[in-house]
């Protein structure tokens, strides 16, 4: 597997960042092939230019097209971000956890730091220090050249997308409010510790992943995601294990950080938050989940608005709206 470790320009997401980007693609898809044009219509620098590009492909907003140049906006786009649409103004935190998700479930080329993180860190806590050690020991099976800083950076990004950066004196930081994903509370302070670093010994502060029951991710949100990672890994199988729902990699027992009693007690009303497209057959010999029906658009339409608690045909409606005037970039 090939990971990613840069592209996000040092920069973790911002609260404007993906609403705002939303709205320039939508207008004109080629609002990034000219950063100079770009850094004038969204109001930031050509670093920030890159960062938004690199977030909003990496939420799952806008995709480059097959045979078409820009970035265009996917049907997940149009349905949360359109000015009518589910959540536009990040509102809502089951659409941070859905965003947490997408970060996340990337087959090619995943994001090193999530993918290590949440799915191969066994430790109950984890600090910068051993943090650092542990990306660079994983680095090097990697087969390439990767600097301290180029590793650094990005375990800092994924620290600061999820834990509000603070000052000296432990103030939380006002320009870290634009981090959303920190809402989630996924990462949490748990003490501190005396570590040997470079410059001398030092207390360094202590994490650890949130494992309680997290009512914010409700059952139609699990089952959206739930059909998100079996269409994304297990496209050709017509029934999952438990185990590939509670621990593999990617899974939404290990990104969503669920004890597996916890995942069992879900999935007990699986058919229900699914509008029945997923069953969950609790048989003591081999729990596992079960689809009854064919992967389509319409499916995941009808899972996402089931999490929003909307018709599903305001979705459809919303992934081929315009804008009332369109401007023409040819």
């Amino acid at each position: 597997m090939r990971f990613r470790f840069s592209g996000h320009e040092s920069f973790p997401c911002r609260y404007t960042w993906l609403p705002k980007a939303y709205l320039a693609l939508r207008e004109n898809p080629h609002v990034f092939s000219d950063e100079n044009e770009a850094m004038v219509q969204l109001g930031v620098g050509k670093n920030m230019v890159r960062a938004i590009r690199f977030w909003v492909q990496l939420a799952g907003i806008a995709q480059p097209h097959a045979e078409l140049p820009g970035l265009h906006i996917t049907p997940f786009g149009h349905a949360i971000f359109h000015p009518e649409g589910f959540d536009p103004y990040l509102e809502d935190v089951r659409t941070l956890w859905l965003i947490h998700w997408k970060f996340c479930s990337h087959v090619d080329e995943p994001m090193f730091a999530w993918y290590f993180m949440l799915n191969q860190w066994a430790e109950p806590e984890l600090s910068r220090s051993e943090l650092l050690r542990a990306f660079k020991l994983e680095a090097t099976k990697q087969d390439r050249s990767l600097s301290d800083t180029t590793l650094s950076q990005h375990l800092d990004i994924f620290l600061h997308t999820y834990l509000p950066a603070r000052g000296k004196k432990g103030e939380v930081l006002e320009d870290n409010l634009d981090c959303p994903l920190t809402e989630l509370n996924l990462l949490l302070p748990s003490g501190e510790r005396l570590t040997e670093l470079v410059d001398g010994r030092r207390h360094e502060p202590v994490y650890a992943f949130r494992r309680d029951h997290k009512p914010e991710i409700t059952g139609a949100l699990m089952a959206y995601c739930l059909h998100d990672f079996w269409r994304l890994n297990r496209p050709h199988e017509a029934s999952l294990t438990f185990r590939e729902v509670a621990v593999v990699p990617g899974s939404v027992g290990q990104l969503f950080k669920l004890s597996e009693q916890d995942l069992r007690d879900r999935l007990e009303s699986l058919a229900t938050d699914s509008l029945d497209l997923l069953e969950y057959r609790a048989s003591a010999a081999l729990p596992r989940v079960l689809k009854t029906y064919e992967w389509s658009a319409e499916s995941e339409a009808q899972l996402l608005a089931n999490v929003y608690q909307r018709d599903v045909t305001n979705y459809i409606t919303l992934q081929t709206s315009q804008p009332e005037e369109v401007v023409d970039h040819a």
